[in-house]
């Protein structure tokens, strides 16, 4: 069986992404090409995640029949959420090719954890970080906004040192951010509850329970009512 990978791409239109495939040996340059050429007119493509994998024609052929309903036209574009995509993917037998550094487990939970988050079962209104950091004995504090299943962290927010946060788009989203001293100036979005808290935390963080309700309870409590059908 041809081994080679399958990569997803994420476009510069909300919702639009890209499924393709591509020798080992040619990755570097095909993600190069596509990034500088765009694809079907479509002009701005970023990597998002590769793995390599036996048998890959096959292998994305079937991808693309399990999300045939939101292909557009004969193309490899598809019109579905990146992260149904990278929940798929992540289920293959292979190895991680980008993003370097991370594993197939880590990505997985990112990716269900922003589709949770998406679903609206966190309700809205704000909710509360304050987490003593083990090293600096200072604590690291913000506010969590939610509406609509948009993840805003207020402006005001204190940060901790950046430690162990391994997660590398979530450091260069932390490097962004307008900071004085360690307080961030201006309201940022995230796709999770666990990015938002381990951006102010600096480190990995478990969001769902590092962030309280008004009743300072974890907003877990939500999740696990999501799972079992209990009604709030």
């Amino acid at each position: 069986m041809a081994k080679g990978i399958i990569y997803l791409m994420d476009t510069c239109v909300d919702g639009l992404v890209k499924i393709g495939k591509t020798g080992v040996d040619n990755f570097q340059s095909r993600m190069a090409n596509l990034e500088r050429d765009g694809y079907r007119r479509i002009g701005v493509l970023k990597r998002e995640f590769a793995i390599e994998v036996e048998d890959y024609d096959e292998k994305e052929k079937l991808i693309h029949e399990i999300f045939s309903k939101s292909r557009v036209g004969d193309s490899e574009l598809f019109s579905i959420d990146i992260n149904l995509v990278k929940q798929l993917m992540t289920s293959l037998e292979g190895r991680v090719v980008y993003p370097e550094d991370e594993t197939k487990t880590d990505i997985f939970e990112q990716a269900t954890e922003v589709v949770q988050s998406k679903n609206g079962i966190i309700p809205n209104g704000k909710y509360k970080l304050r987490i003593k950091n083990s090293i600096s004995k200072e604590y690291a504090s913000a506010t969590m906004e939610i509406l609509e299943g948009k993840i805003t962290v207020k402006a005001g927010a204190v940060l901790a040192p950046l430690t162990t946060l391994s997660v590398k788009g979530w450091i260069a989203k932390r490097d962004t951010l307008n900071i004085k001293g360690n307080i961030v100036q201006e309201d940022f979005d995230c796709n999770s509850p666990s990015m938002a808290a381990a951006i102010v935390c600096g480190r990995n963080q478990d969001g769902w329970h590092a962030w309280k309700n008004a009743e300072g309870k974890p907003i877990d409590i939500y999740r696990q009512k999501a799972i079992s059908g209990i009604d709030e």
